[in-house]
This record gives structure tokens, sequence and C-alpha cells, in this order.
């Protein structure tokens, strides 16, 4: 006798792995419904590639573009690696439109032949992308986070026997001249290594990740989704167009001359994003403390037209001309006792001008009831009271006298923690361009190229989100965390993968009778999904259509 076993989650995940690890062809057929290129590359795009040259080209502008989309999709690492992939995968080739693959040296020339024209197609798509951001999430579309990195370049500085040399003849002059411990090889070293790569003054020093590298240096701009909205690429055009961001250094610190180098570069950087989107309003800035200059809160306040910014402080605040001191969250503290924070009470303005203000009562006081005429007042409960008024000290607060203490937002506040944590978003993304899109570790210091793959990152990831919006389809992201997982199969996922599809149906029941005569199996019994609305909701399997979902409708 035959015994039936129904399957556990984790065996249908092998199985389901498996048919994505090897379908890669029904993935590519279905990418190439859902992105029309007609819409998403500009007129200009085509007709500069088609611009009489002399000769017809041998190659055409969609294959290249789908090969080089497709390397980053896939995370191929080299273009020579990518071209590999197209000779031995006939699906590759199908998709892209190639009767005959380009050499390496066909890509690199179409990348610095048409970078101007990547960059158009990056800005149109950030055009396109806008309403689906405002669509997923309003709040955190509204929001604009600036960060800089860098892209390593190819040359001779970034070999480690450069630093390592440099390192120890000064170990051995601090050495021979019986120097004291104050004389620091490390820094003495980074003061004595010149500011860029002798090959290209483009190509910066840089503090990445906790070690010194020659880097081309960008700027990128995500909202709060974690989607690009800009990238700038530090090239000679950008630095001949804002002379003012250059940095020599100031110090011994890296730390400190990064810091400059980038509040230098906000401004610029997002005064050519909004001239280049003017649709794009955003209300929230977040950045690091390398902004927190009383220059910057002014011209994101004034200029550009924030209304709140989140940026930790970078130096002490303080405050003139006043009787009292301020904590590190710019919240005023009782005159008497610097420890005890004063309570905030109303955000509304007391003034006839309307001019925004933040009031601020003494922690101790407490509103009493007098029985006698019925009503309630302020009374302070203080042993050592600074003003004789009877309800204790009262501090009005005007924010736009001190913007680094008040941005448009409590500091220390509920609101304070919960946002600025959104920040790490645009370092995910920075990671994301150089992990999985392939940027970082590029053998090449040609500025052009690198600028490319750049752009061409930030295009593959909003075509992605065109992707993933087209229709009425959602992708829900589920990430494996320690200890016990609730979705058993997500114990053997070791990357990021799809691995299941979700339908909405009307009758719940129905659909699981009805598929069951297909031959699937009930592999999880219905419940009740919390990320999902506490819907409904059933995992099936067969093993021709793989693992599904079924949620019932609202």
């Amino acid at each position: 006798m035959i015994t039936h076993k129904q399957l556990t989650l984790a065996e249908v995940f092998e199985d389901c792995q498996n048919k994505f690890d090897n379908d890669k062809y029904q993935f590519l057929s279905l990418l190439d419904e859902a992105i029309i290129l007609d819409e998403i590359v500009p007129v200009s795009f085509v007709s500069h590639f088609h611009a009489r040259t002399g000769r017809p080209h041998k190659h055409q502008l969609y294959p290249m573009l789908k090969a080089l989309l497709i390397q980053r999709i896939f995370s191929i690492p080299t273009d020579t690696l990518l071209i590999v992939f197209l000779k031995y995968s006939q699906e590759l080739r199908d998709f892209c439109g190639f009767d005959v693959v380009p050499d390496s040296s066909k890509f690199t020339r179409f990348k610095q032949d048409f970078l101007s024209d990547l960059q158009s197609m990056f800005d149109h798509l950030v055009d396109l992308t806008e309403p689906i951001c405002q669509k997923l999430n309003p709040a955190l579309a509204d929001m604009t986070i600036f960060d800089t990195s860098g892209i390593e370049a190819w040359v001779a500085e970034n070999n480690p026997k450069y630093a390592n040399r440099i390192i120890k003849q000064l170990k051995a002059f601090k050495q021979s001249h019986n120097l004291d411990d104050s004389y620091d090889p490390y820094k003495a070293a980074y003061c004595s290594m010149s500011t860029h790569a002798a090959s290209n003054q483009a190509i910066q020093q840089m503090y990445i990740n906790g070690h010194f590298c020659y880097a081309y240096k960008f700027g990128i701009i995500t909202n709060g989704l974690g989607i690009v909205r800009d990238i700038s690429f530090y090239n000679r055009d950008f630095l001949n167009a804002h002379p003012d961001i250059v940095v020599e250094k100031k110090s011994d610190s890296p730390d400190e001359d990064k810091s400059l180098a980038d509040s230098k570069a906000l401004l610029p950087v997002l005064i050519d994003f909004f001239q280049k989107h003017p649709f794009i309003e955003p209300k929230t800035f977040l950045g690091d403390a390398s902004f927190d200059t009383i220059e910057i809160y002014k011209s994101l306040f004034g200029d550009i037209g924030f209304r709140k910014a989140f940026i930790p402080l970078r130096v002490k605040l303080s405050m003139e001309r006043t009787d009292y001191i301020v904590n590190e969250n710019g919240i005023p503290c009782c005159p008497h006792d610097p420890t005890l924070p004063m309570k905030r009470e109303g955000s509304k303005s007391h003034l006839k001008s309307k001019i925004p203000t933040m009031k601020f009562v003494f922690p101790k006081m407490k509103w009493e009831y007098n029985p006698a005429d019925k009503s309630k007042r302020r009374v302070c409960h203080y042993d050592d009271p600074c003003t004789t008024s009877s309800c204790g000290r009262m501090i009005y607060i005007y924010p736009e006298k001190n913007l680094r203490a008040y941005p448009g937002v409590e500091r220390g506040s509920q609101e304070w923690e919960y946002t600025y944590k959104i920040r790490v978003n645009v370092e995910k993304s920075i990671n994301h361009f150089k992990d999985s899109f392939c940027i970082a570790n590029r053998k090449t210091q040609n500025e052009k190229t690198l600028h490319a793959d750049l752009l061409l990152a930030g295009i593959t990831q909003l075509i992605n989100v065109i992707f993933i919006s087209n229709g009425h389809s959602r992708i829900e992201l589920i990430e494996k965390k320690e200890g016990t997982c609730k979705i058993e199969f997500l114990t053997k996922m070791n990357y990021a993968c799809p691995y299941h599809i979700c339908y909405e149906v009307s009758d719940i029941t129905a659909k699981v009778e009805q598929l069951k005569e297909r031959k699937f199996i009930v592999v999880k019994n219905r419940e009740k999904a919390c990320a999902i609305d506490n819907r409904e909701v059933v995992f099936m399997y067969s093993k021709h259509g793989g693992l599904i979902e079924l949620l019932s409708e609202e």
C-alpha cells in the first residue's frame, strides 16, 4: 500500500527554488511584456543614436540597453562575463534581440558616447516613478535623503603597498628622531598623501567604510522608500560648475575633511535636483551630522522650502542672551537645576503675527482645582523657584531664531526618533548599487564608464519600480529574523528571491475545492494574515503550478 505524504513547506520551497533558478526564460518574458522601452527611453536618446555617423550601427539601441539592464538585474559583475552569458544563452539573446553578440569595446563605446542620453533617461524615469512613489506611501515619498559615497578607481594609489610604504617610512622617521607619542604616523601619512590620484584629479582621496582610498565621489538622493531620485557624479564638469564644493585637506582628520566636503556639496546638489524636477516638492529632509550648520538650515527652510529637517547635532547647542541652558536635544532646562528638562505644552502661536512658537513649562508644575471659584490653575511645586509667579517658569521659544535647535520638529521627541531611522534607506540604496548592481570593484579608471555604470544602476532600480507597479500586483517583502520563523521554509533561504505568487479570490472556500480537483494540495491551512489586514489566506501546491497563496477579498 502506497501511503500519501503531504509535502512540508521546506520541501515545497526547494522545488520552487529550483523552478526559479532553472526557468529564467519565463521571467524574461514577463519582463519584456511589462517594460515598454518606447515609453521609457526619451525621444532625444533615439534621435541621437540614429543620427548620421557615416556608417550604420551594427547593434541597435534597444538590444544594447536591454543587455546592460540584464547585466545589473542578474548581478553580472563585468562586461566580459555578460558577453559569455549572451553567447551561451539563447534565451538572453532572444530577449535582448541580438543576432550577433557585441564585443566588450562596443559596450564601452556605447556607455561613453551616450552618457548624456543615459542621464536624460534616468531623469525621465525619476519623473515617471514619482506618482508611483506617492501612491505607495505619500509620507515616505515626501522625504528627501542625501548622502555621498565613492567608487574606488583602478589606480596605483589604491594598491595597499602605496599607503603601507608611506606609513613604514614615517614610523622609521619617528623612531630615528626619538619622537614621542604625540606624533602619529597614520595622521602624518594622511597629511602627506596627495588629495587626488596622479592620473586624474577627479579621483579624490576619500575615507570610505573605515579605510582610505582614491575614488570617484558621487552624491545620491533618495526618498524615504529608498528609491533613488538623483545621482550627482563629481567629475570635472560637475566640479567646474560648482567650484565652491572643492575642499582641500584642512586637518589631519579624514572624518573632519569628509564632513566639510559633504556640507559644501549638499546645497548645489539639491538646487540642481529641484530645477530638473520642479513638480517634486518634498517636505522633509534627512541627513547626517555633517549638515549641521546654520547656513544649511536657512537654505533648506528658506531657499528650498523644506518644513522639517532631521539632522543630528554635530556641535553642542548654545542659546545667546538667555538665563537658562538647553540640553543635547535643544530642550530648555530649569535655571536652578540643569538636570530638569522643561515640558512642551501646546503648539499654537500666542502672537497676533502667528509666528510659530514653542511653549515650555516647568516639569514640576501641576494643574490644581480651586473649589472656591471652580477654576483650575497652574501651581509650581519646587522648593527653590526661579520666579515669583505661582505657576512657575514658562519659556517661549521662536524656532526661526535658532533653526539648529528647532528644525521644524522637537529634537528627542518620538517623531524625531521614528523618522530619523528612515535615513538608513539611502545607505541601503548605496550598498545595493555597489553590491547587487556590481558598481564597486570595477577595474577601470575611465570616469565616463563609471558614470554610465552608476546611471544604469539607477535606471535599473527605477525600472524595477515600474515593473512591480504595473497592473494590480504587489510584492510582499519578508525578512528572515533570528529565532523561530513563522513561515518554515524561509529558514532555508540564504538570499533574497521570490518564492510564490498570491492570488486574490472572491470565495476562498470554493477556490480551494476547485484547485483540489486540479491536483493542488493544501500545505498550510487557512489562517488570518496580520500583514494583509487580517484577511484569510491559504497556501496550496501543485507539481506543475508550484506554490501559490490564496487571499480572500476584503
